[in-house]
C-alpha cells in the first residue's frame, strides 16, 4: 500500500526556512494537489518527496518506511516534470522504456510494459515517432508513460501542463483524471492553477509562504475556507471582499453595514464564536452568488462587462470605492457607468475577523 505521510517536515536554505513544519497524511489511491502562489514552496515540497531535495527536519514516510535517507530511485516514486526532458534521437518506444533498459529489465518484460503504458495513454500509434514529430500534448503523454512503466507506488507531477495551450490543458486534465481512475495509484500534483486543483483533486493542500493554510476536499475548501487567503485563492472569479461593521448581533443573527451595501443580515451557526456590536469584520461573497435585483442591498456602478457567451462577468464599483465582480448567467445587457443592484443567494456569505479567520458565517444572507 502506498500511503504517504509528512511528519513535521521543514526545509531551510541556509537561514531561510521555505517549508515550515508540514504534517500531511495521504491515503493509498488518493489524488492530492499542492496549490498556491509562486514561491509558496509547493515544488520544493514535491522535490523533497522525490528525494531531489534533502529534508532539513521531520520525516517522510512512504508505505510505512521512513525515506529521508533512501535514494530517489529506491523510494518507489516516479516524477513527471514541467519540462518533458525527452531524448530527441530516440523513438517514443525507446524514450518510454529507457529507465527499464538502464535497470537491465529483460527485453520481453520491457516490451510488455512499454506497450501497456502506450495502451493506457492511447499512444500506440506514436511508438515509432521521434519527439520532434509530436505535439506538446503527445510529448507530455510520453513523459507520463516513462513514469508508468516503472510501476511506482507514488506518481509525482510538477506543473506538467503549464507548457500547453488552454484547450490542450483541459483535455490533458481529463486524461490525467482517467489515468488515475484506471491505475488506482497515489498521485501528488503541483500547480499554481486553482482550476486544475478543483477539477482533478480528491484533496487539495493550499500552501502560502511554506505553511499549510488548509487541507481538504475541493468543495470543502470552496464552501468553507478557513481564512481569507484560502477564500480569495479558491474560486474563479475570485471572492469579493468588503470591510463591514457589525450593526447588531443577537443570538445567531448578525447585521452588518458598510458603504455600498444596505444593512445585511448574516446568520451564523452555533459555535461560531462571539460577534459583538461595533466589531470590524470583512464580508466575503462569491461572484456567482450575486443576482441582479433592483431592490437588492448591494449597489454600484458598472466598470467593465466581459461577455463569455455562457455567462457575463460584470465588474462594478461600490460607493465605498471597492471593485466587485458578479458572474451572471447568459449574455446580459449592461452599459458602462450604469447603476446596478444585486441580491445574494443562500449559502453564499462569509465573515472574517481582523486576523483573517473565517468566523463560520452560515449560508443565509438577507436584507
Amino acid at each position: 500500500m502506498s500511503e504517504l505521510a509528512l511528519r513535521s517536515v521543514s526545509k531551510s536554505f541556509g537561514t531561510v526556512e521555505v517549508i515550515k513544519g508540514i504534517d500531511l497524511e495521504i491515503k493509498h489511491g488518493e489524488f492530492v494537489v499542492f496549490v498556491g502562489p509562486s514561491g509558496c514552496g509547493k515544488s520544493t515540497l514535491l522535490r523533497m518527496i522525490a528525494g531531489l531535495e534533502e529534508i532539513t527536519e521531520g520525516d517522510l514516510v512512504i508505505g510505512g518506511v521512513v525515506c529521508n535517507e533512501i535514494e530517489p530511485r529506491d523510494r518507489g516514486v516516479a516524477m513527471v516534470f514541467q519540462n518533458y526532458a525527452l531524448y530527441p534521437h530516440m523513438s517514443v518506444y525507446d524514450n518510454v522504456g529507457f529507465a527499464l533498459k538502464m535497470s537491465k529489465t529483460p527485453k520481453a518484460e520491457r516490451d510488455k510494459k512499454i506497450r501497456e503504458a502506450a495502451r493506457i495513454l492511447q499512444m500506440e500509434h506514436l511508438l515509432e515517432r521521434k519527439p520532434r514529430q509530436l505535439s506538446g500534448g503527445q510529448r507530455q503523454r510520453v513523459a507520463i508513460g516513462r513514469a508508468i512503466v516503472r510501476q511506482p507506488d507514488v506518481f509525482l507531477f510538477d506543473e506538467p501542463l503549464s507548457n500547453l495551450d488552454a484547450s490542450l490543458r483541459v483535455s490533458m486534465r481529463q486524461e490525467l483524471s482517467r489515468l488515475h481512475n484506471e491505475l488506482g495509484a497515489t498521485m501528488i500534483y503541483v500547480t499554481h492553477d486553482q482550476v486544475e486543483a478543483m477539477t482533478m483533486a480528491d484533496k487539495i493542500m493550499i500552501l502560502d509562504a511554506g505553511k499549510v493554510q488548509q487541507y481538504g476536499s475541493p468543495i470543502e475548501l470552496y464552501a468553507n475556507p478557513t481564512n481569507i487567503f484560502v477564500a480569495g485563492f479558491i474560486g474563479s472569479p475570485a471572492m469579493n471582499f468588503l470591510d463591514v461593521t457589525v450593526k447588531s448581533a443577537q443570538g445567531e443573527g448578525v447585521v452588518v453595514q458598510a458603504d455600498g451595501i444596505d444593512d445585511v443580515a448574516v446568520s451564523l451557526p452555533a459555535g461560531s464564536g462571539d460577534v459583538q456590536t461595533g466589531q470590524a469584520l470583512k464580508l466575503g461573497v462569491r461572484p456567482h452568488a450575486l443576482e441582479r435585483d433592483e431592490t437588492g442591498p448591494i449597489t454600484g456602478v458598472v466598470e467593465l462587462v466581459e461577455r463569455l457567451g455562457h455567462e457575463t462577468i460584470v465588474n462594478f464599483k461600490l460607493s465605498s470605492g471597492e471593485s466587485w465582480m458578479a458572474a451572471l448567467d447568459g449574455n446580459v445587457t449592461l452599459e458602462l457607468d450604469q447603476p446596478v443592484a444585486f441580491q445574494v443567494g443562500q449559502d453564499s456569505c462569509l465573515l472574517f475577523d481582523r486576523g483573517g479567520n473565517n468566523v463560520r458565517a452560515s449560508a443565509r444572507m438577507s436584507v
